[in-house]
């Protein structure tokens, strides 16, 4: 009896080594995660940058009238050309003359109250005091005229430089009270145009001040004018979320261009500093992203991942701008990266180039 068992078994161990070797294959198989892999490319940071914004000038006011009053008088219309000293516009000057009128008096009164002060001091009638006090009375008075002379002046509104008129917000017979903006005007007629633009983070931290352009304007089709980077903000704007720069004119200045015209430029960064080469890799295959830096993983031998700290340069819709961490890496995985640890054995299914 023993013998057959014996037997039974013995004919049964080929059976079982041929059904396990199967399944350890099969496990084996298991534990690799399948991937897909982009080819990574390192981008120049000296590449153009496309830009674009709308012409202005750094000279914009609004002006308006010292005190309140009626607008007896406005001169200009919006467009004019107009040069520095011009009248612009002038209130109803009967009010401000009365108080410079009133002013005038009270110094005269002021003075003859003072002569006789001093009359009666010299003979002892008046003190000391009340000629003191006098003489205070004429001071005030007369600084008040010189306040009431000063605000006449000012009821009118002369042009601070050569240039045009903006915009024109009241007209002739309004009441408006003292600073209500009457006119907006700028200097450009003194060729003092630039075209003020938006950009990104990742731009504001690539371009240096003085880096060339090219300017181009709709209203002058095919025209190319040189240009030169004079200013970044250095804060976002809250309205766009942007930075903003302005590129001014370093050479032939267009002469058909007005304020508010829509222009676009081509700005060469100058110089390539340390660090400035960049990567554009999918939105989907950053992990744990906070703002400045992030995770990826990559592979090298295509066949463990790897994971990576980056830096973040800007994110886009679609992409993000990588500027450091990936020197020595040669192939990022894009799909499959949440299966993934450190040193993961995986499998390419199939990979892409990077878009230039």
């Amino acid at each position: 009896m023993k013998n057959l068992i014996y037997l039974s078994l013995a004919l049964c161990l080929p059976l079982l080594n041929s059904c396990s070797g199967p399944a350890e294959s099969a496990n084996t198989i298991s534990d690799t995660i399948p991937v897909q892999v982009m080819v990574l490319q390192q981008q120049n940071n000296r590449s153009s940058m496309a830009v674009s914004g709308q012409f202005t000038t750094d000279d914009e006011v609004m002006l308006s009238f010292k005190t309140g009053g009626i607008i007896s008088s406005l001169h200009v219309k919006e467009g004019d050309r107009v040069k520095k000293g011009q009248l612009l516009a002038t209130l109803n000057p009967t009010e401000i003359n009365a108080q410079v009128q009133q002013a005038k008096l009270s110094v005269e009164k002021a003075q003859r109250d003072y002569q006789r002060s001093q009359n009666l001091y010299k003979d002892s009638v008046a003190t000391l005091e009340q000629l003191q006090n006098s003489k205070t009375m004429l001071q005030q008075s007369q600084e008040q005229l010189r306040m009431a002379t000063f605000n006449r002046q000012y009821s009118e509104i002369h042009a601070p430089e050569d240039g045009f008129i903006l915009s024109k917000l009241a007209n002739a017979g309004q009441q408006v009270t003292a600073g209500t903006p009457i006119l907006k005007t700028n200097g450009a007629a003194s060729g003092k145009w630039m075209l003020r633009v938006g950009i990104s983070d990742y731009e504001w931290a690539t371009l240096q001040l003085n880096d060339k352009a090219e300017i181009q304007t709709s209203s002058l089709p095919g025209q190319i004018f040189e240009g030169r980077l004079s200013r970044k903000s250095e804060g976002v704007d809250a309205a766009t979320g942007t930075f903003s720069a302005d590129i001014v004119f370093s050479g032939k200045k267009p002469d058909a261009i007005a304020a508010g015209m829509f222009g676009k430029a081509i700005i060469k960064p100058s110089a390539l500093s340390t660090g400035s080469s960049s990567w554009q890799i999918p939105y989907e295959a950053l992990l744990d992203g906070n703002g400045s830096n992030g995770y990826v993983f990559v592979t090298n031998d295509r066949k463990t991942a790897k994971k990576l700290k980056v830096t973040i340069g800007a994110i886009d819709k679609n992409t993000v701008t990588i500027t450091h961490g990936l020197e020595d890496a040669t192939a990022l995985i894009i799909s499959g990266s949440a299966y993934l640890t450190d040193q993961s054995p995986i499998t390419v299914k199939s990979s892409k180039t990077a878009a230039q």
